[in-house]
């Protein structure tokens, strides 16, 4: 039999509790940086690690040379463009120079212009070359731009599947290295959880409880909350059949707690009474008789009535009569309110 609780119990009880919360607090702040960092014990992986190195150098050398011949294509067009537009202003000038003269020529009808009209005709006649070269020139640098474009085009598509391949492999590799991380942070929480489970079996009603308590709060936090966010696609598979397991097994054992409990109160109901009464606390006796159930069987009796001395359900004595001052008073108190004499079986 245990005695009544008293205040100073209780609140190092409440104290008791702030360290275990405090204690899981920094076990679980200790925990998550350890599970955070456990990706730097591998390194990280690139691209460029998994291409065929000879082919993307060769790759990526073609395309500069491309490239380039792109840029001197692009110089000698606009060059070529510069000089078209200076051939055409030539041309457009000796023209309106040209149909000038002629409109002079033909007001003064002089015969001995017709040789400057020849030469004059001739000039026209090589600006409009050198204007056609200049075209032909810029006509062939558009057709080279055209053809190195396709080019370019083609080899961008060989460096796609060369980058393809890589990242195939990239991906391959990511995934094992999630698969090894995930494994490095699981081999940590589960069995920091399956010892935070023999621990509260087997020692949480030692005297270093708060521990025990803390230390189940960071394992339960660590392994359901704190891994949730490094989860594989595959990973909610392992936390939620941990989950199930677990809940598996608090549930049959809550179970058999249960099958176990009435067990116990059939074979004490078939006690005598004294010494069923000697086994409930005096505290806890009082707080079943509060909420108006019997301290034995803890179904409900009714404690209005002044004759009802006995449970009605398992036959427990209730109240008693003082034997100095006759005052009824509960079986499981030490001392008489009335009087203060000491029941005959305190409980």
């Amino acid at each position: 039999m245990r005695s009544s609780s008293r205040l100073s119990e209780r609140w190092f009880n409440f104290v008791l509790w702030l360290v275990a919360l405090a204690f899981a607090v920094f076990l679980i702040g200790l925990g998550a940086l350890v599970v955070g960092d456990l990706p730097q014990v591998e390194h990280r992986f690139t691209l460029a690690q998994f291409l065929d190195k000879d082919a993307a150098q060769a790759s990526t050398d073609a395309l500069k040379r491309i490239r380039r011949e792109q840029d001197d294509v692009r110089r000698q067009a606009e060059q070529a463009q510069l000089a078209l537009d200076a051939a055409r202003s030539a041309s457009e000038a000796a023209r309106e120079t040209f149909a000038n003269w002629l409109k002079t020529r033909d007001a003064t009808q002089r015969v001995d212009q017709d040789p400057a009209l020849v030469a004059r005709t001739e000039g026209l006649d090589a600006l409009k070359a050198a204007e056609r070269a200049v075209e032909e020139r810029l006509e062939g640098l558009s057709r080279s731009g055209l053809d190195l474009s396709e080019r370019e085009s083609a080899q961008d598509g060989i460096e796609a599947e060369l980058r393809a391949a890589g990242q195939q492999k990239l991906d391959a590799a990511e995934a094992g290295q999630e698969l090894r991380v995930f494994g490095y942070r699981l081999a940590l929480t589960l069995p920091l959880l399956a010892l935070a489970g023999w621990l509260l079996a087997k020692r949480r009603h030692t005297r270093n409880w708060p521990f025990v308590w803390g230390f189940a709060f960071a394992a339960a936090f660590a392994f359901f909350v704190e891994l949730v966010p490094y989860l594989p696609s595959y990973g909610g598979y392992v936390h939620y059949g941990v989950g199930v397991l677990a809940t598996f097994f608090v549930g049959r054992a809550a179970i058999n707690a249960l099958h176990a409990y009435n067990e116990r109160q059939k074979a004490a109901e078939a006690r005598p009474d004294a010494e069923r009464r000697t086994e409930i606390a005096t505290d806890q006796a009082l707080q079943r008789l509060a909420k108006k159930v019997c301290p034995g069987c803890e179904r409900p009796i009714d404690l209005a009535n002044p004759a009802a001395n006995y449970c009605p359900h398992c036959g427990i004595g209730v109240f008693e009569r003082c034997p100095s001052c006759e005052h009824r008073k509960s079986t499981f108190e030490r001392f008489c309110y009335a009087c203060g004499t000491p029941g005959p079986n305190p409980a």
